[in-house]
């Protein structure tokens, strides 16, 4: 079975004790759509990417990419079926140098294990790649560095280019800019915008800050207390008064602040 939609989600909730942190949320992505999350502090953002991307097991509702019920497998599975996740803290090798994760990736995707019979060329033809994503992500510089040497920004920045390596078909960013300054920002927002030119990829983005979200979003979804409160575009999303007063924090007198 396949539909339109590269990722669904179906009445998904998930309960800790009698708190619903995600409750009932039905929702569908489609290639060459970047989806911007937003609502406030414990609304249910990060726990519905932890859903979608399989580090929680829902209390109840599916999970589907491209038509497929994904909701028993694993992470590693998940990952293996597409679904690339980037988390808010970085999730590098540390002792290993930025070069070397990034060719760890590339070769997880080809499923090029370590061997000893394993063709030099082949061998080259990996690091290759992994040098061109380490370029695109503006790390090639620090290519020998261990990852636990890079300032935050370039870790984050590695992590991206560990993502693209792995050539998924779904791109979960969890808040891709915290912890940055303002000068560092840019290069992660620089990378996101590059994949979403590639009209074949879906990209989930949890954020808060308004200029990220202005710039990046086709698409708006906010959650609230678990549940999903408004779904559309940006323009039509953003002047809708929930909206306004649980994710802005601003009432009809403010409107001229924050237009």
């Amino acid at each position: 079975m396949s539909d339109s939609f590269s990722l669904r989600t179906e009445d998904l909730t998930i309960r800790f004790g009698g708190h619903a942190a995600v409750d009932g949320v039905s929702c569908a992505f489609r290639p060459g759509e970047l989806t911007v999350i937003v609502g406030p502090n414990g609304a249910g953002k990060t726990t519905w990417f932890n859903l979608v991307s399989g580090q929680l097991h829902p209390t109840a509702g599916r999970v589907y990419k491209d038509g497929r019920d994904i909701t028993a497998l694993s992470p590693s599975a998940r990952a293996k079926a597409g679904i690339g996740r980037a988390f808010q803290l970085t999730n590098l090798f540390p002792q290993l140098s930025v070069l070397e994760n990034v060719r760890l990736a590339v070769q997880a995707r080809q499923g090029a294990g370590p061997s000893i019979f394993r063709r030099a060329a082949g061998l080259d033809a990996i690091r290759e790649e992994a040098a061109q994503h380490l370029t695109s992500a503006r790390l090639s510089a620090v290519a020998d560095y261990p990852a636990a040497a890079l300032p935050h920004g370039d870790q984050r920045k590695l992590e991206v280019a560990m993502l693209i390596a792995m050539q998924p078909d779904i791109y979960m960013f969890d808040e891709p800019t915290a912890g940055m300054s303002v000068d560092e920002a840019p290069a992660i927002l620089d990378l996101i915008a590059e994949i979403k030119k590639d009209t074949t990829k879906t990209v989930l983005l949890v954020e808060h800050k308004m200029d990220v979200v202005r710039a990046l979003a086709d698409r708006i979804v906010v959650l609230h207390n678990g549940e999903l409160v408004a779904d559309g575009a940006p323009d039509a999303v953003m002047t809708l008064p929930i909206v306004r007063e649980i994710y802005l924090g601003v009432g009809a007198d403010d409107e001229e602040e924050v237009a």
